[in-house]
């Protein structure tokens, strides 16, 4: 059991459920030092369905209940005033629409509909989704933090990372205190049963939504989560501005994935958009 602090200053820790903050735990427990609140930032995609897939979220549960009782802490998790879908169907003000107007985004990469004025995809250029979701969230972790001694899971082989942190005030680093590499923090998380699934093939790390991710991470989204799949279609028609910024939608990415389920095209070889248009094309002359 960790004790709390008797000085009257808060000792917080911030858990990512990453491998090196939760093993953070352990190198507090060792240290002796002690320990007053955890605290963690979540994002939703909607009212009822997180950000993280499920493999994560039933992973956090368990570790949640795990650390109250070893520990005797309660992780205190934080979300910001809006989901993911929220935001995608927040207005836009009419002062933006008519900037947006004028610039003729209409006839950019970005294809705004300008009789949809509302926030749609968040674009990789000033992404709304972090500020409003992820930042938001973390706003609110640290409010009555002020003042406390930060805990950072920061390795001991992460000699950048240390560089930049060592000289703030108020941070401590308990796993460079004690002298955990990466490999030692896994190698704590694993014998405890209290490893991430994001170091599996269980779950990505990261919103299932995400923009950024990877043609790979995005056909098993569809393969393993046709429920989250569809969702993410529903939006794609609805949002003003394209998924990608390259100008693909997911409904491209969709009609890409079920080709290939037909076998009409190989996910292993090299792809290029054409082949869907010439897909499309060939198609059509057979009808």
């Amino acid at each position: 059991m960790i004790q709390q602090s008797t000085d009257g200053k808060q000792r917080v820790l911030s858990l990512s459920y990453g491998k090196d903050s939760m093993a953070c735990l352990g190198a507090i427990e060792q240290l002796g030092w002690t320990l007053d609140r955890i605290v963690t930032a979540d994002v939703w995609a909607t009212e009822t369905i997180r950000a993280d897939l499920p493999p994560m979220v039933e992973f956090t549960e368990y570790a949640d209940k795990v650390i109250l009782e070893k520990y005797g802490i309660k992780v205190e998790h934080f979300r910001a005033d809006i989901t993911y879908e929220q935001g995608i169907y927040h207005p836009i003000r009419e002062e933006t629409i008519r900037k947006r107007k004028e610039k003729r985004i209409a006839s950019s990469k970005y294809l705004y509909n300008e009789y949809r004025a509302i926030w749609g995809f968040p674009i990789m250029r000033g992404a709304w989704c972090n500020s409003k979701l992820k930042m938001a969230a973390l706003a609110k972790a640290k409010k009555g933090t002020e003042g406390a001694v930060s805990y950072v899971g920061i390795a001991a082989d992460e000699p950048e990372r240390i560089e930049r942190h060592k000289i703030k005030p108020d941070v401590l680093m308990p796993l460079v205190e004690i002298g955990w590499t990466e490999a030692d923090c896994r190698k704590w998380c694993e014998e405890r049963g209290l490893l991430s699934p994001i170091y599996t093939t269980a779950a990505r790390g990261g919103c299932w939504f995400c923009h950024n991710q990877g043609v790979g991470q995005l056909r098993l989204l569809r393969h393993n989560y046709p429920d989250l799949w569809a969702l993410l279609l529903k939006w794609d028609v609805d949002s003003p501005t394209r998924y990608k910024a390259d100008g693909h939608t997911v409904h491209d990415f969709d009609r890409r994935f079920q080709l290939e389920d037909e076998g009409l095209i190989n996910p292993a070889e090299p792809f290029f958009w054409k082949m869907l248009d010439a897909e499309l094309n060939y198609r059509m002359e057979g009808w």
